[in-house]
């Protein structure tokens, strides 16, 4: 419990500064933050449940950075939010292609990343 515990400290700061970082790089059309933030995420945790199914990384590893660094680091509650936020602004093909892009895009990312760790 320990590890998902500093895991999840580190990967909820994470989350916290780079999703503001990205945010004021880029305004516009979707929350980018949140958006790269949770492909990034799914891309990682595809490689590292490859890693640990294989027995590459030991169970350590994947409880500090698996569940606990990108348990916090995704968001699924803030993605939930501001798809709201879009739909209660009238932005419906916004809030439709955000969430489109954000589950295909997320499954594709997670298998891209389980891809390169069974090869490696």
């Amino acid at each position: 419990m320990l590890f998902v515990g500093i895991g999840g400290i580190f990967g909820a700061i994470t989350r916290f500064l780079l999703g503001k970082w990205i945010t004021r790089k880029t305004p516009g059309f979707l929350p980018f933050g949140t958006w790269f933030i949770n492909l990034s995420g799914s891309f990682i945790l595809g490689l590292l449940a490859v890693l640990h199914l294989g027995k590459v990384i030991p169970d350590w590893t994947w409880l500090l950075c698996g569940t606990g660094f990108l348990g916090a680091y995704t968001t699924f509650s803030t993605f939930g939010y501001e798809t709201i936020q879009m739909m209660q602004n009238k932005e419906i093909k916004k809030a439709l292609f955000y969430v489109s892009s954000s589950v295909v895009l997320g499954v594709f990312f997670a298998w891209i990343g389980g891809y390169i760790g069974d090869s490696l």
